[in-house]
């Protein structure tokens, strides 16, 4: 007795197939990050260029992005003190890395729906992005406000002056 051939079933997985195997492995290239915040001494921003950066292309849609920036990296333009009792807010010591991960990503201007950890928390987040391809390169950028407390991070402060809750953050990769 021959075995009957689902059709259906063998379409779909040969189209499972053919799109792992067309998929694109993307890595970051170089990354920029800006945090900025206030206080009521004055305005402030750290940056850091470090950062890992993994995900897959496939057709026009960015699938399994991971993304990785060491804490402890981000550097204020005010000085160690401001980076030392950054570091502490950020709880660099016990979560050493920042981290975000998404299953999708759209090229254009989209909403990147994914999962945020800083500070050890981890929260569901929303952040306005654009990602424009240029033949093999993907520029990937956004910029999102969040409130340190909703992390549960403690406002860096000197001298009973801290920090506002709000910061902006502001992240470029290029991948390829």
């Amino acid at each position: 007795m021959k075995p009957k051939v689902n059709l259906k079933r063998l379409m779909l997985v040969f189209v499972f197939f053919a799109g792992l195997f067309s998929a694109q492995n993307i890595t970051g290239k170089s990354v920029k990050i800006t945090v900025s915040g206030t206080s009521p001494m004055h305005d402030w921003s750290m940056t850091s260029s470090s950062g890992d950066f993994s995900a897959s292309v496939n057709g026009n849609i960015i699938n399994n992005v991971k993304f990785s920036t060491p804490a402890s990296q981000l550097k204020s333009t005010k000085g160690k003190m401001m980076d030392n009792k950054a570091h502490k807010a950020l709880k660099s010591d016990k979560n050493p890395n920042i981290t975000f991960t998404a299953s999708s990503l759209n090229f254009g201007k989209s909403t990147l729906a994914g999962k945020l950890t800083i500070a050890g928390a981890t929260k569901d987040v929303n952040f306005p992005v654009t990602v424009v391809k240029n033949g093999n390169s993907y520029t990937i950028s956004g910029t999102e406000s969040i409130l340190l407390s909703s992390f549960n991070m403690e406002r860096p402060g000197f001298m009973g002056v801290k920090t506002g809750d709000g910061v902006t953050i502001a992240v470029t990769i290029n991948a390829n």
